[in-house]
């Protein structure tokens, strides 16, 4: 049930720029290095991929499918990181998808 949504929501989302200005402030690269001045850590991303699934509903639904664990990781992501203050929720979500 959760592929499918999945899969919908990254399919109606513009691959181009909507985690770009996310994806560079947030825990790290997608080549895996770390920094340490990112201010993550692995309980930080456990948090944030736990809400995936929560984010795709999230997502596809165009915001009516609000779950719990999307709500604990936007709010973590903003309380960590000061850019994602000023965007959306449904923004955070996306970039939470691209991760």
């Amino acid at each position: 049930m959760t592929r499918p949504l999945l899969l919908l929501a990254l399919l109606s989302l513009p691959l181009a720029g909507f985690a770009s200005s996310f994806a560079g402030t947030s825990a790290g690269s997608a080549t895996g290095a770390s920094s340490g001045s990112s201010g993550s850590s692995s309980g930080d991303d456990k948090v944030v991929l736990a809400a995936r699934d929560d984010a795709a509903a999230f997502v596809a639904s165009d915001g009516q499918i609000r779950g719990a664990r999307l709500q604990a990781a936007l709010l973590h992501l903003r309380e960590q990181d000061a850019a994602a203050q000023q965007q959306s929720d449904l923004q955070l979500a996306r970039a939470l998808l691209a991760r």
